[in-house]
């Protein structure tokens, strides 16, 4: 073992009482027999790509849903497991830390053994990179001891490294082969996921016997589809921005003379910064998603901002919180292709220190007119999915600078009359990763690797775990699986309104609805938020006692609970064919065809415009 992962923390009194905290389950992890019900084949969302996918994914595209069954629930096709034989999983975690991940190893390690005491759980130390060394850790009772309940990933260490390569990918089967493992767990987001998928169809073409199984855990809450409610971390990333933000926002108001930019972290879609303004109230929130849609120029949102400040100033209001997701910069068009340029120049190997020098006419004009400390952070060399550097690019004082400049402006010319413009700006990033889970997060990871466990006992392979119905209490929740391959696309992440195919399917970030309920809470809300300091503050992190149970804003006005509808429906269709039976009158028979000819044009009409619609 190595000496850094696993050894017993040194907890402080509140750490140690959320140690003991039991997470509950729903009535279908129960008891020791695991019942499992079969959907329809599970099919992509965007139909344009199903063939692709299909084609990339021959072994593993198109298997069907599972739900895990309470005991008293009367399902005839059910398939029942009640004997379990002893299992080696492994499991690793991929990607940036989030909270609440130690929990899903605390889940899946307590319900192998539940089914059977001679089961193991063997962690790979550091990541992929732990993977692919064989480097692991056995996990035992008193390694799990400190960690439950517990923020970080230092249990097992951590890497943003992919496992993609055919190298990589051969790399890991070797390492699974020879420690026998008879599934992998893998913890992480979309790429993390992507890379699950792949990894689950080579084993399954080369008859592997380690089925591979994903789990939606991170912070920036963009693993979002119908199976994939929300990601664990996600509450409680917000929630601790919150606070710090409704700190800004107090501080503000009782100095009257400052404006914080405040940027979040959330990586390129905006899901951060959204819920952290519904649960704050800051004065403005700048979506990336709105900008990417009115395709609006760094001086389009200059000039909002300024605008919104000679409104306040109006109302004798010289301060104020504006909130920037850390994606914008990806979001601004210009900005975008700037970036795009300076990135193909790395990628022909020119040196930092040349690249400016040979950019074209119009990104020279605009990087020379950018400050110098933005200029320096643009040339920063990308991250492996060609993204740039977001957490080191400082969008907020860009915008601040340039507020600053416009608004003195204004002031010189007499066209704003209120005081000297004050701005101060901070980067809420790394303050929240490593905090203590809200109890939401230690719930569903906990829930979740049971879920793992049920998957690996029913065979699966290429599932990602599932709960949904997720808003309602925890003895409600849906429990299951959906093939990885079904949330895929051939698209790619695009910061304008049409994307680009790439023809690779994978998981991609979902951005923010600009036609969902939680975005439309926003704006519904947005003159009040700007103009009359309406700030709100849900207070620090509660485990117990008053806010122990909320649950993110823009999961609870969502109605998601996508694997209860399907149940739903195909309770339906079972009435309509115990109603309309041979020998039914001629009125029951012809009211049937007439609905059900209406339902299958209107999804037929539906279905084919979904098929020609692009991602954000």
């Amino acid at each position: 073992m190595d000496s850094d992962y696993g050894v017993p923390r040194e907890l402080s009194e509140v750490q140690k009482k959320r140690a003991l905290y039991q997470p509950e389950l729903p009535p279908c992890l129960q008891g020791t027999t695991v019942r499992v019900e079969y959907g329809d084949a599970a099919i992509a969302a965007d139909p344009a790509g199903a063939h692709v996918i299909s084609h990339v994914f021959p072994h593993t595209y198109g298997q069907p849903l599972a739900h895990f069954l309470r005991k008293t629930a009367v399902v005839p096709d059910a398939k029942v497991i009640s004997e379990h034989l002893a299992v080696r999983v492994g499991i690793v975690f991929c990607g940036r830390q989030s909270p609440g991940g130690h929990n899903v190893v605390w889940g899946l390690y307590e319900a192998i053994k539940a089914h059977n005491q001679n089961s193991k759980l063997i962690g790979f130390l550091g990541g992929s990179d732990g993977l692919l060394a064989q480097r692991t850790l056995e996990i035992t009772d008193e390694v799990l001891a400190s960690y439950k309940n517990q923020g970080g990933y230092d249990m097992l260490g951590r890497t943003k490294d992919q496992i993609r390569t055919t190298e990589q990918v051969n790399g890991a089967m070797a390492s699974c082969q020879a420690l026998k493992l008879d599934a992998l767990v893998i913890i992480g987001g979309v790429t993390s996921n992507t890379d699950a998928a792949q990894l689950a169809e080579t084993f399954a073409e080369a008859k592997c016997a380690t089925k591979v199984v994903g789990v939606p855990v991170t912070l920036n809450g963009d693993l979002k589809n119908q199976f994939v409610e929300t990601t664990v971390g996600f509450d409680t990333i917000c929630k601790v921005n919150a606070q710090l933000i409704s700190n800004m926002c107090t501080d503000a108001l009782s100095a009257e003379k400052y404006y914080y930019f405040i940027r979040l972290m959330g990586r390129k879609a905006s899901h951060v910064a959204l819920e952290c303004a519904l649960q704050s109230h800051p004065n403005m929130v700048i979506l990336g998603e709105e900008v990417a849609a009115s395709k609006l120029t760094i001086f389009d949102i200059t000039k909002q901002i300024c605008d919104a400040v000679q409104a306040r100033a109006e109302k004798d209001k010289n301060h104020g919180v504006i909130l920037i997701p850390e994606g914008l910069v990806e979001s601004i068009p210009e900005l975008y292709a700037l970036l795009q340029e300076i990135h193909g120049l790395h990628g022909q190997g020119v040196s930092v220190e040349n690249i400016s020098s040979q950019l074209s006419p119009w990104a020279s004009a605009l990087f020379e007119f950018l400050p110098p400390f933005i200029r320096k952070q643009l040339l920063l060399h990308p991250e492996s999915d060609d993204s740039a550097q977001l957490s080191q690019i400082e969008t907020e004082k860009l915008l601040a600078q340039l507020v600053e400049t416009e608004m003195n402006r204004r002031l010189k010319e007499g066209t704003y009359k209120g005081k000297k413009f004050n701005a101060i700006c901070h980067f809420f990033g790394y303050q929240a990763r490593g905090a203590l889970p809200s109890k939401f997060d230690c719930d569903y990871a906990y829930v979740l690797g049971h879920v793992c466990y049920h998957i690996i006992a029913a065979g699966l392979n290429g599932y990602m775990a599932t709960v949904t119905n997720l808003k309602s209490p925890v003895n409600k929740w849906r429990c299951g699986a959906a093939p990885i391959s079904s949330m895929m696309t051939v698209k790619r992440w695009s910061r304008g309104p049409s994307a680009t195919q790439i023809g690779k399917p994978a998981v991609h970030m979902a951005s923010v609805d600009l036609k969902g309920k939680a975005y439309d809470v926003l704006r519904q809300n947005s003159s009040s938020f700007l103009l009359e300091d309406v700030y709100r503050n849900p207070g620090p992190l509660q485990f117990e006692g008053p806010g122990a149970d909320s649950k993110p804003i823009s999961l609870c006005v969502e109605d998601q609970d996508y694997m209860g509808r399907i149940k739903k429906l195909q309770e339906y269709l079972e009435k309509v064919k115990s109603i309309v039976k041979p020998g039914c009158s001629q009125d029951v028979l012809k009211a049937a065809l007439s609905a059900m000819s209406s339902v299958t044009e209107t999804l037929n009409i539906m279905t084919s415009s979904s098929a020609g619609q692009t991602l954000l």
